[in-house]
């Protein structure tokens, strides 16, 4: 057998074996027999005419050859490894995903989205709206997504709330959350006008129990006692798990939402809601776009990236 006809194959059963010190151990990782690890060794040695390994009784170990071997075989296929990985990572590279939470996909993202479509028709978007942990690794072309209860498809870009510090990734800050007293205009002036913030006691309040971002982010009991409103009974009310369902809620006119000036900025432009009070509170964590830091070079990435953060300037501005 010539150099040029070594199957790859046996040159795997080798490394393996050589980075394992056994046949057995490097049969279980092939997921083949200790026999086919021995035969396909022995085409190699037969091959480069040496001995790669010492078979002692119950042991082997490296001979000089199979030393020189392994080191350059491992980095090899480690080099393979990382390509296909790399070329998995472009695979389908017009289509761009994004993973969002819900309520900032539906009230910040989808109002602005249409500009990011019509500058770039040649990029498919792919939206994810979820409220999925994520786990990136200094090898991944994309980023590993790791829900409680599936196994989704990999996200080019993931929407975080949190306090920015994400291993092997890049994030950039969007903005900040603050939270006030929203309501649907018609309670202004209603039977019981909303006035001072002690009015609310005769208005329903509504409560966004979103589980993201730190424990210590602002309630109604820290609001109110914050602006002296001792009077209303913070306790009191309807809840909800997610902002935008507590938004809604406050449009309909069913009551007074502690709810984010940001994500509810076009229902505020069009009327839909107000902030009667002028008080508002930051939330400790902010809203950051995440990408893995091997992907984030990419045209398709790139461009999502300073769209975003130009729009995140716009509004905040």
């Amino acid at each position: 057998m010539s150099r040029q006809q070594i199957p790859l194959n046996a040159l795997r059963a080798f490394e393996a074996a050589a980075r394992h010190l056994s046949f057995k151990k490097a049969a279980e990782e092939l997921h083949v027999t200790p026999a086919a690890i021995s035969h396909q060794i022995k085409l190699i040695e037969e091959s480069l005419g040496v001995s790669l390994f010492h078979r002692l009784t119950r042991a082997i170990s490296l001979s000089s050859a199979g030393q020189v071997l392994l080191p350059r075989l491992s980095d090899g296929f480690a080099q393979i490894a990382a390509a296909v990985e790399q070329v998995r990572g472009y695979e389908n590279e017009g289509t761009l995903t994004v993973n969002a939470p819900p309520s900032f996909a539906a009230k910040w993202l989808m109002p602005r989205l249409h500009r990011f479509v019509s500058d770039h028709p040649e990029i498919d978007i792919r939206i994810i709206a979820s409220m999925r942990f994520v786990e990136a690794h200094p090898d991944d072309a994309a980023l590993n997504l790791t829900p409680r209860d599936a196994s989704p498809p990999d996200a080019d870009i993931d929407i975080r709330f949190g306090n920015g510090s994400y291993p092997h990734c890049r994030a950039d800050l969007l903005f900040r959350l603050s939270v006030t007293p929203l309501c649907s205009p018609k309670l202004l002036d209603g039977i019981r006008p909303l006035r001072r913030p002690a009015d609310l006691r005769h208005h329903l309040l509504l409560h966004d129990d979103t589980q993201f971002g730190r424990d210590d982010r602002p309630d109604w009991v820290q609001w109110l006692k914050n602006v002296g409103a001792d009077e209303v009974d913070p306790s009191r009310g309807l809840h909800f798990n997610h902002t935008m369902l507590g938004l809604e809620a406050a449009i309909d006119g069913l009551g007074v939402v502690l709810s984010s000036r940001e994500l509810a900025a076009r229902d505020l432009d069009a009327g839909r809601l107000v902030a009667p009070f002028d008080y508002s509170m930051v939330l400790p964590d902010s809203y950051y776009l995440v990408s893995a830091e091997n992907a984030a070079v990419r045209p398709k990435i790139s461009a999502f990236r300073n769209w975003l953060l130009d729009e995140a300037r716009r509004s905040i501005t």
